[in-house]
């Protein structure tokens, strides 16, 4: 983003299209793990061209089903319960394939944390982590710390370090914040794997402009609440 202050437009959490029955996770969880099962075979599979034939063309009926009835444009965030359910996230999203997902949990000291596993559809350099997909996780994670300590926020500035090679298996990401200064909170992170720190991470995170004032600042709290799901 290239000035969190100036351009993060307010997101919409109003009107009776923006809530979504929460009795619809265990539904849509499944079918997107199978999805997510489907990207995985995909991608290392090697069974013959008849296969792969019959394949396409069970797979293309089945979106043809799922599409006869959309949402137009993208999920954006819905309400349930009330909190915000970022489904469509392509980090934590019950809807996303492309989500590992992490499930991020919360600790006393205000840290956050998650454990997963990146296959195969993750990959850049051979056996390793794609390094944007590690960036992706990890502004998740900062974002998702901000937040829990109260002051959630547009990503401002994100700052990697690629310290080695973050090998394909089991994951954790961790990030906790360092410091706030009126709008900006200063928050850092990390993903490790069994050997420690693969990739380290500090970013800014900046409450827009416009959710400064006191109205402003209730609607934003519904629109980026303490925690995600």
């Amino acid at each position: 983003m290239r000035d969190a202050e100036k351009v993060a437009a307010r997101p919409s959490v109003a009107g009776p299209d923006a809530v979504v029955p929460e009795y619809h996770r265990p539904l849509l969880a499944p079918l997107t793990d199978s999805i997510r099962q489907l990207v995985d075979a995909t991608v290392r599979t090697e069974v013959d061209d008849d296969e792969l034939r019959r394949a396409h063309r069970e797979i293309a009926a089945i979106a043809a089903r799922l599409q006869a009835r959309q949402m137009p444009g993208s999920y954006g965030q819905r309400v349930a319960a009330g909190s915000a359910r970022f489904w469509g996230n392509p980090v934590v999203g019950v809807r996303n394939a492309i989500a590992p997902p992490l499930v991020i949990e919360y600790d006393d000291s205000g840290r956050v944390s998650a454990e997963f596993h990146l296959g195969a559809a993750y990959e850049g350099p051979s056996g390793l982590v794609h390094g944007g997909v590690s960036a992706l996780l990890l502004d998740q994670i900062l974002g998702d710390a901000a937040a829990a300590g109260g002051k959630p926020g547009m990503t401002g500035t994100l700052t990697l370090r690629y310290r080695r090679g973050t090998p394909l298996g089991t994951l954790r990401a961790e990030g906790w914040i360092e410091r706030v200064e009126g709008f900006k909170t200063f928050v850092a992170g990390h993903l490790v794997d069994a050997d420690g720190p693969t990739v380290e991470a500090e970013g800014i995170f900046v409450v827009p402009r416009w959710a400064r004032g006191e109205a402003g600042s209730r609607e934003w709290g519904q629109a980026m609440p303490d925690r995600f799901a």
